[in-house]
């Protein structure tokens, strides 16, 4: 199937089918329920102000397979951006057929063409086997980093 499927940037019209993926995602992932008007306004959001990132989606005969959202971090260390892959979701029909392999080969290509990108992260649930395996597959290695964060205003 990798060689049938498309890989483009989202575009606005593909807005509600985000929301729709990032909500199947979150029920999967964390047993949680976004409320429609946030995780809408946050989606269109990305396609209203660059700055924040872009989404990909995947294509198959026309359909969307697949969406990831990338965003930026600037790495003093570095003096570059790393790229955080975020908001992955494959339907469970297009799994393991190769979408998330052709997305990830996709902003790699892009990335090579820019100088200022230095890497790539991202995060994962913890009991997530199975996508762990296929980012050790595409050449990513695990941090000794935990994430931590403090939610404020939400």
């Amino acid at each position: 199937m990798h060689n049938r499927v498309t890989i483009r940037r989202a575009l606005p019209a593909d807005a509600e089918t985000i929301v729709s993926f990032n909500q199947k995602m979150a029920v999967e992932t964390e047993g949680r329920k976004l409320p429609d008007e946030i995780i809408s306004a946050g989606v269109k959001q990305v396609f209203s102000d660059t700055s924040l990132g872009f989404y990909l989606v995947a294509e198959f005969e026309k359909e969307i397979a697949g969406c990831l959202m990338v965003t930026y971090e600037w790495s003093d260390w570095r003096n570059g951006l790393f790229w955080w892959i975020q908001s992955v979701y494959v339907p469970p029909e297009f799994r393991r057929r190769g979408v998330y392999r052709a997305m990830y080969q996709f902003i790699r290509d892009e990335a090579a063409t820019r100088t200022e990108v230095c890497g790539f992260r991202l995060y994962v649930e913890k009991e997530n086997e199975t996508a762990m395996k296929t980012y050790r597959a595409l050449g990513m290695e695990e941090t000794p980093y935990r994430l931590f964060e403090a939610v404020i205003n939400k």
